[in-house]
């Protein structure tokens, strides 16, 4: 693991396996009756979000009381932020409190970079999404519940697999997280939208482009539906909710020409009864709320990686991955046996 996390594109697949092994172990703990490791004891994280989140946020701050780090949620709205306050600043009183780690989601693509390689901050910096550039944890999550919806277990990539996402690509960093992950780990990445909502330069991606949703399901082991994000729009990209829903919905209808094993994902929130049905949001094949389980987990397993690595104390900023992976399961069991 390297000292941040900003960008899926980051990950080589030893990286990725690793955080998803550990996160195998570590989700563990939700069968127990005391759901907490010491790992992180001392330790401080800070959620630093100048977005609005329920899920990434309450995701984050669980992940790092289960692994018993001390917690501090920051959130632009009522903060010295509403005075004018620039991130530098900001960033420079966080560090000065100490902080270990900060997870950060901004409005601004490129946010979460910026403090990590402006020597603001001392710890590690951890991309909670930023603008509409990456999410890179929800990525994390997604192949996380993939795989084991799947069936392949510890220690494998999702070789082979095929996985449609469909929706508002334009503005999902959410889906380039996951172009660059699922294709790290040997998966097929089909993108599917309107022309509108296509970026530019997707031919350099490691991905194929569709317009045809119909076309795509029978092959597909799991699709992943996107939420039209009109907060980020200034344009009209189609020309009605009804026209977007009937030609890219997932309806009961077209869920059923899906394969039998095949999976429906959505990283929420859902507008049901336009990128979804409400017949397909509560089917047993729609992963959304185990989505949230597991990126609990993932989140742990980032935090425990950047922050303890092989061993229970401070690690060197490059730890290298061959020597976390031989180690970071035999500390996860050491721990809980405190």
């Amino acid at each position: 693991m390297k000292r941040h996390l900003i960008s899926a594109a980051d990950l080589t697949r030893d990286d990725a396996v690793l955080i998803l092994d550990t996160a195998e172990e570590l989700g563990r703990l939700a069968d127990r009756p005391i759901k907490k490791l010491p790992t992180l004891r001392g330790r401080t994280v800070v959620n630093l979000f100048f977005e609005d989140s329920t899920r990434t946020r309450i995701s984050f701050e669980a992940a790092a009381k289960r692994l018993s780090a001390d917690v501090i949620n920051f959130s632009a709205k009522g903060s010295s932020v509403s005075k004018g306050e620039s991130l530098k600043d900001t960033a420079l009183t966080l560090e000065a409190m100490g902080a270990d780690a900060v997870v950060i989601r901004h409005h601004d693509s490129g946010a979460p970079h910026r403090l990590a390689t402006s020597g603001w901050i001392g710890g590690s910096v951890v991309n909670a999404g930023d603008g509409t550039h990456e999410h890179p944890t929800q990525a994390l999550l997604d192949a996380f519940t993939l795989r084991r919806r799947l069936g392949d277990g510890p220690g494998t990539d999702l070789a082979g697999r095929r996985v449609t996402i469909v929706g508002d690509i334009l503005h999902s960093r959410v889906a380039r997280s996951n172009v660059h992950l699922l294709s790290t780990l040997g998966a097929e990445v089909t993108l599917v939208a309107p022309p509108t909502l296509v970026p530019v330069r997707t031919e350099s991606w490691p991905c194929e482009v569709s317009y045809d949703l119909d076309a795509q399901l029978a092959k597909s082991d799991a699709v992943m539906m996107l939420r039209v994000q009109r907060e980020r729009m200034n344009a009209a990209y189609f020309p009605t909710e009804r026209e977007y829903a009937r030609r890219y919905g997932l309806s009961g209808e077209r869920m059923a020409r899906m394969p039998e094993h095949a999976v429906v994902m959505h990283p929420g929130p859902m507008n049901r009864g336009m990128e979804i049905s409400a017949e397909v949001a509560d089917s047993p094949r729609c992963t959304a709320v185990e989505q949230v389980t597991n990126g609990v987990s993932i989140r742990m397993a980032v935090l425990y990686l950047l922050l303890s690595g092989a061993d229970s104390g401070p690690q060197p900023a490059e730890p290298t991955p061959a020597n976390t992976q031989t180690n970071a399961p035999t500390t996860t069991r050491t721990e809980e046996s405190k």
